[in-house]
């Protein structure tokens, strides 16, 4: 039984005739005629009163007509629903983020993508580095937001830069530094850093080695970090209690406001950036359209320190 054999049984019962139903199909007679046996043959049951003029529905007629329909029915919402998620109108989205460096990103993205497709859902994590991309590699996740990648770190998968941006100190408020409206590496080389954990962001430590000049063929061993925290929140804590100061991306202001002083660092040194990362050959139309909305919000200003 095929799906064809349901709709020449649904038209020629609604029809009541099998010239009219085989012009509403627009086919001929015989052939429609003959389908309509095959059915009947393959389920065993006469579902149509025959005479000359007209055809009428038996009692196991009509039941079997309510039944073609509602399957009829089902197949056209399987095939609206898998066209909607083709289209990204309609599916879920599971998204990792680093809160820190998206807070700029992600909340602008998300009203965009609410606003063009209302029937997404969209599920986001927060997650450091390793995580996103192990979610990433078994599939829990279908696109992350996290420090630029690099090198082997990306196999198998796709990044996109969407911005970047300029270190900051970030220091407790009443810090002897704080009255300086800018800094140098010389001023912090005495200081004890604070940051993120060597494990969930290891491009941190690398990039904080390579800045420091720290000596070893390992950077990410030979950071600078002398006290290392998996969230920011609990390195705003340490930073706020004055355990130290630590290195920053300039968006941390928009998360800590007053708590913490930042001051940016001189020369400007852009080094930290956030990327878009999916796996797959190109991006699903979900998270192309995802992306669209970071993009608008990435083209808007960055956050003053």
């Amino acid at each position: 039984m095929e799906l064809r054999h349901l709709r020449y049984f649904i038209a020629v019962a609604e029809e009541e005739n099998v010239t009219r139903a085989a012009e509403r199909l627009r086919i001929s007679q015989p052939p429609l005629s003959r389908q309509i046996r095959d059915l009947e043959e393959e389920i065993g049951v006469s579902l149509l009163e025959r005479t000359a003029k007209t055809v009428r529905l038996t009692p196991a007629g009509r039941a079997f007509l309510e039944e073609a329909r509602a399957v009829i029915q089902r197949v056209e919402t399987a095939v609206g629903v898998a066209r909607a998620i083709d289209g990204g109108t309609r599916g879920e989205l599971h998204i990792g983020y680093s809160p820190t460096l998206t807070v700029e990103l992600l909340p602008e993205g998300l009203r965009w993508f609410q606003g063009v497709s209302p029937e997404v859902k969209v599920v986001i994590h927060d997650l450091n580095t390793e995580e996103m991309f192990q979610g990433l590699y078994d599939g829990r996740l279908q696109l992350a937001l996290m420090p630029t990648p690099r090198g082997r770190r990306l196999r198998n998968l796709h990044v996109e830069k969407l911005r970047s941006y300029d270190i900051a100190v970030a220091m407790p408020s009443g810090h002897r530094l704080a009255v300086r409206t800018s800094l140098k590496f010389e001023d912090i080389r005495d200081e004890r850093l604070i940051g993120y954990s060597r494990t969930g962001y290891p491009e941190y430590h690398e990039d904080l080695a390579r800045r420091f000049g720290c000596p070893g063929k390992n950077a990410t061993r030979a950071s600078p970090i002398q006290e290392e925290h998996d969230s920011v929140s609990s390195l705003v804590a340490a930073v706020e209690s004055g355990r130290g100061v630590a290195l920053v991306a300039t968006c941390l202001k928009a998360v800590v406001g007053a708590r913490l002083e930042l001051r940016p660092l001189m020369p400007e040194c852009t080094a930290l950036s956030v990327g878009a990362v999916w796996s797959g050959e190109g991006p699903s139309a979900l998270v192309a359209r995802f992306l669209e909305g970071l993009r608008k919000a990435a083209a808007k200003s960055v956050t003053p320190v």
